[in-house]
């Protein structure tokens, strides 16, 4: 998956993260900052950070670490 693309409106599921307890959590992405995605799933939103996690979406899997960046910022840094 290209780290460039919008995520807003993304489904995504959480494959690692340093919090276990969100481990295999899924749902659609409503917001994004640079250091976190906020996933509304089963009707709650739920703030994850973005740094000690992994992250599936339909087009594959990416690290936390490398989207950790304002949106803005991220379509212009991250290469493929």
């Amino acid at each position: 998956m290209d780290g460039r693309v919008e995520f807003i409106g993304e489904c995504v599921t959480i494959t690692e993260h340093s919090d276990p307890n969100i481990c295999g959590m899924s749902g659609i992405i409503i917001d994004e900052t640079r250091e976190t995605l906020t996933i509304k799933s089963k009707g709650y939103r739920k703030i994850i950070s973005k740094r000690p996690g992994k992250f599936l979406f339909e087009n594959g899997e990416l690290l936390g670490s490398k989207i950790a960046y304002r949106p803005q910022d991220r379509i212009k840094k991250v290469k493929a």
